[in-house]
């Protein structure tokens, strides 16, 4: 059973940084990494909170999309590769979650000697990341804090009909 069992799961940003905290503090120590690639855009500011935690400035980044806003799609589209290392080697790859996997195989066939890492992970993709910090159902939408908009919401109280 998944670490969240709702078809629902909203993340905080307090919420996002505490478990990316705790990512970043189970890949010391530091120096045994070159540097960071950020899977765009759900892994840049995971990525980035791993770069401070770390104390690693270079920072790459590599874009590939397998979704349109609310459905994943079957093909991958690169939009931009990796320039900072040919293979992986010495390298940190960070992403915001691992569903499918489809993503993290296509980059485990690009950067074969990378590390691969996720804040979030769910059952069909655990395999090709080798840390994560919590696992949700593979039936959970994940609203992340970039994606929402906070707004008043009236008390329950006096709501009644």
């Amino acid at each position: 059973m998944g670490w969240h069992s709702n078809r629902e799961f909203f993340v905080s940003w307090e919420e996002l940084h505490r478990a990316t905290r705790e990512l970043a503090r189970r890949q010391l120590p530091a120096e045994q990494y070159k540097g960071i690639i950020a899977v765009s855009r759900g892994g840049l500011v995971p990525a980035a909170i791993v770069s401070r935690e770390l104390n690693i400035r270079v920072v790459d980044c590599v874009a590939v999309s397998s979704y349109d806003h609310t459905e994943q799609r079957d093909d991958l589209q690169v939009m931009k590769d990796v320039t900072a290392t040919e293979d992986g080697e010495g390298f940190l790859v960070v992403d915001d979650l691992v569903d499918t996997g489809n993503t993290m195989k296509f980059l485990r066939e690009r950067l074969p000697k990378a590390k691969f890492v996720t804040v979030y992970a769910k059952p069909s993709g655990m395999e090709m990341v080798d840390d994560f910090v919590a696992d949700l159902a593979q039936d959970t939408w994940i609203h992340f804090p970039w994606d929402m908009h906070l707004h008043y919401i009236e008390p329950l109280a006096g709501q009644e009909s």
